[in-house]
C-alpha cells in the first residue's frame, strides 16, 4: 500500500489526482502531518509526501529502523514539478515510485541513487538475494574499477561492466559460501526441493530434513525456488507451513505425471499410498535438471518425510522488442525497460544506432547488416540458450514483417520468450493520414524475396474483392519496380479511380513526408522501401484534408 500525505490545498489536489489514478494502491492519511507520516510509515510499503523534502526528512528521521525494513519515500513539491526519491530508492522501491508518480502527475522524477544516475543496475535491484561487500563492489563498478564476474551457475542477469579479473568480484552461486573481502554474492533461485510426507508430518521434521540436506550438500537455502510434491499432499499442513517459512511456493503435480519421471530410487510405499513410485525425486526432477541430493529420509522414528534436491539450469531470456517507427517518443516504456535489462542486444545495425544511447554499460551488442535476418535470429536464440538475457530488436512491431517469426521458429521451450509490442508503420502512417484504418483492413508485403509473387497476387486480389483497406509494406525498390503497379491495377478493378490513397515516407522521423492522392493519380515512381502506401476501400473519403474510412455507426447515418 502507498500512503499519501499532504499539508496544503495544492498538495491535496495533487494527492487526490494520484489517489484517483491508483484507487487500489493508495491510502490517504489526513489529520496533523506528523501523525499522518508516523501512521503511514508504520502501515505502508511506500509513501508519497506532498511536502518539502526538508520537512519530510525531519519527520521520518526518528522513525528510521534500517535499509531493509524502511518504506520508500517520495516527495512531491507544491507545484507538482518534481517527484524526488528521498528514502529507500532501491530496497524500498522509491526510485520506481518516483517515475510512476511522474507519469501520473507530469512531474519530473528525481533519482539520485548513484547506480541509477550512471545507468548501472544496482546489485540489490536484480531480484536476487545478495550478500557480502555489496557497497564496495557497487562503488568499484561506479568508479570503473575492474570487477570480475564469477558465475558458478548460469542466470540471465542484466548487463554489468565486468572484467576477466579484478580486485572485486560479483559471484553468482547457489552454494553455501562466505563472501570474501571485496565480493558480492548473488544467489539465483536454481534449487527445487522435492518433498514427500506421511499424513501429519510435523513441520519441524520437514524443515530439519530440508535444511540438513542443503547444508550437507553445501547448498544455500536462499537459492531454493520452490518445494514440490504430489497433488495428494497439496494440503498437508507440515508441507504448507514449511514452504511458508522458507518463503517459497509449494508446487504440486498429479501422481500420473510423477510416475512417468525416471528416478534412481523408486519405492513401493509411495506407489501404494499416492499412485507413484517416487514423490520427492520425481517432483524435483519433473521440470528437468541435475539431481544433486538423492532421496533421503528425515530423522524421525519412524521417518515422516523424504526430500531430494535438483539444480535446474537458469533459463535464458529472449525479448523480441519492437522499436516503433523511429521517433523516440513512440518507443514504449516496456521496450525501454527490456533494452536496459538485456545483457546481449542483437539487431540490424541501423536499428541499433537508433537506441544505442539507451543501453546500459556492459551490454554486448551483436549487429549485422541488411539481409542477415536468419543469422540474427539464430544468434539471438543461441545466446539465450547460453543463459543470457537477450533483446532482439526490430522496427515497428517485431512481430509484423520483422524478427519475431524467424526467431520463434528457431526457438524451443528451453528458453523464455517475451514479446514486446511496438507501434507499426501502418499505425504510424494511419495516424498521420487521418483514420484510413477505421474499418476492416489488411497489410500486405509486396516483397517477393521470400514469398512467390503468385501468392502475393492472390492475396491482393482477395483484398480487392473483399473491399478491404490495404496497406502495402515494402512497396517498391530499385530491383522490384513492377509489383506496386501490378497490385494497384488489381485494386483498380474493384475501386473507383478517385479512391483515396495515402503515401507516407519515414513516418515519425525527422524527414517524414505525407501525401494524400488517389488510386488513379498515384505515381509508383515516387514510392520506395521507406514508404507505406494505404489504399482506401469503396467507403473511404477525403474529409477536411484527411483520409477517413467510416466505421458505419448508425447514429452517424441517422444524422445525415
Amino acid at each position: 500500500m502507498i500512503g499519501l500525505i499532504a499539508a496544503t490545498a495544492a498538495g491535496a489536489a495533487a494527492r487526490d489526482r494520484l489517489a484517483a489514478a491508483w484507487p487500489d494502491r493508495t491510502r490517504v492519511y489526513g489529520g496533523p502531518v506528523a501523525d499522518a507520516v508516523r501512521a503511514a510509515f508504520a502501515e505502508c510499503d511506500r509513501l508519497v509526501c506532498f511536502l518539502a523534502t526538508g520537512a519530510v526528512v525531519r519527520l521520518v528521521a526518528p522513525l528510521l529502523a534500517g535499509k531493509a525494513s524502511d518504506p520508500g519515500v517520495v516527495c512531491v513539491d507544491e507545484a507538482g514539478r518534481f517527484a524526488v526519491s528521498l528514502l529507500g530508492g532501491h530496497g524500498g522501491g522509491a526510485n520506481e515510485l518516483a517515475r510512476e508518480v511522474g507519469e501520473v502527475l507530469g512531474a519530473e522524477p528525481v533519482v539520485t541513487t548513484a547506480t541509477d544516475a550512471v545507468g548501472l543496475p544496482g546489485l540489490d535491484t536484480l531480484g536476487l538475494p545478495v550478500e557480502g561487500d555489496v557497497a564496495a563492489v557497487s562503488r568499484a563498478l561506479l568508479d570503473g574499477e575492474p570487477v570480475a564476474l564469477r558465475a558458478e551457475v548460469t542466470w540471465p542477469l542484466p548487463p554489468l561492466p565486468v572484467a576477466a579479473e579484478g580486485a572485486y568480484t560479483v559471484r553468482v552461486t547457489d552454494r553455501l559460501a562466505e563472501p570474501a573481502d571485496g565480493e558480492a554474492v548473488l544467489r539465483p533461485p536454481t534449487l527445487v526441493v522435492g518433498v514427500g510426507a506421511s499424513k501429519g508430518a510435523p513441520v519441524e521434521e520437514v524443515l530439519a530434513l530440508v535444511e540438513d540436506a542443503l547444508r550437507e550438500a553445501g547448498l544455500s537455502r536462499a537459492s531454493v525456488a520452490e518445494l514440490a510434491t504430489v497433488d495428494a499432499k497439496a494440503g498437508e499442513p507440515g508441507l504448507v507451513e514449511a514452504a511458508r517459512r522458507l518463503g517459497v511456493p509449494l508446487v504440486t503435480y498429479p501422481a500420473g505425471e510423477l510416475a512417468r519421471v525416471a528416478v534412481p530410487n523408486p519405492s513401493d510405499a509411495p506407489l501404494a499410498a499416492v499412485g507413484t513410485p517416487s514423490v520427492a525425486e520425481a517432483a524435483a526432477l519433473v521440470g528437468g535438471g541435475e539431481l544433486v541430493v538423492p532421496k533421503r529420509k528425515s530423522a524421525g522414528s519412524p521417518a515422516m518425510a523424504t526430500c531430494a534436491v535438483v539444480r535446474r539450469p537458469g533459463r535464458g531470456r529472449l525479448a523480441v522488442v519492437g522499436l516503433g517507427p523511429g521517433a523516440r517518443d513512440l518507443l514504449t516504456p516496456r521496450a525501454r525497460d527490456e533494452l536496459r535489462r538485456a545483457s546481449v542486444l542483437v539487431g540490424l545495425d541501423q536499428y541499433v544506432d537508433q537506441i544505442r544511447d539507451l543501453l546500459r554499460p556492459g551490454t554486448r551488442v551483436l549487429e549485422s547488416g541488411l539481409g542477415a535476418e536468419e543469422e540474427r535470429a539464430r544468434t539471438a536464440v543461441a545466446e539465450a540458450r547460453r543463459g543470457q538475457a537477450v533483446a532482439l530488436i526490430g522496427s515497428g512491431d517485431a512481430g509484423v514483417y520483422a524478427m519475431a517469426s524467424p526467431a520463434l521458429a528457431e526457438a524451443s521451450d528451453d528458453i523464455d520468450v517475451i514479446g514486446v509490442p511496438g507501434v507499426t508503420a501502418a499505425l504510424a502512417a494511419g495516424a498521420l493520414l487521418g483514420a484510413p484504418l477505421g474499418h476492416d483492413h489488411v497489410s500486405i508485403s509486396l516483397s517477393d524475396l521470400h514469398t512467390p509473387w503468385e501468392v502475393i497476387e492472390r492475396r491482393v486480389r482477395a483484398a480487392a474483392e473483399a473491399d478491404l483497406v490495404v496497406t502495402f509494406y515494402n512497396p517498391r525498390s530499385r530491383g522490384r519496380d513492377w509489383q506496386l503497379p501490378k497490385a494497384l491495377a488489381l485494386l483498380a478493378g474493384h475501386r473507383a479511380p478517385a479512391t483515396p490513397v495515402g503515401v507516407v515516407r519515414n513516418a515519425s522521423r525527422a524527414d517524414e513526408s505525407v501525401r494524400l492522392t488517389t488510386l488513379a493519380a498515384l505515381d509508383p515512381v515516387t514510392v520506395d522501401m521507406m514508404t507505406v502506401v494505404t489504399v482506401g476501400n469503396t467507403a473511404t473519403r477525403q474529409i477536411a484534408g484527411r483520409m477517413v474510412t467510416p466505421r458505419g455507426y448508425r447514429w452517424q447515418e441517422e444524422a445525415r
